[in-house]
């Protein structure tokens, strides 16, 4: 991903809304489908998302700790989670909000 702990925090939440999106729209089914089918489709969308997320998050600390720096992977992960998680906590306080 990039340097911006921003854009890559952003881009984890795009892909997760993407995903709930996709999950919403398709929720009904007109037929029944077979159970082992919708495991097999749950666990690769679950395989996906480790690999995505993996991605965003992990790649470019892991590029500057193979650099050398140490510090600035550390602060860069730490500042990527921290992102992360204002956005979460900004999605769940507006439900709360919402809800009432």
């Amino acid at each position: 991903m990039t340097e911006n702990p921003i854009i890559n925090a952003l881009s984890a939440t795009l892909y997760i809304t993407i995903v709930a999106l996709g999950m919403f729209y398709t929720e009904k089914t007109p037929e029944p489908v077979a159970p082992v089918l919708v495991g097999i489709a749950m666990l690769s969308l679950f395989v996906l998302s480790a690999g995505v997320m993996a991605y965003i998050f992990f790649y470019q600390p892991v590029q500057l700790l193979i650099e050398g720096k140490k510090a600035e992977s550390l602060n860069l992960f730490l500042k990527t989670i921290g992102t992360f998680a204002i956005i979460t906590l900004t999605l769940f306080s507006i439900l709360f909000i919402i809800s009432k």
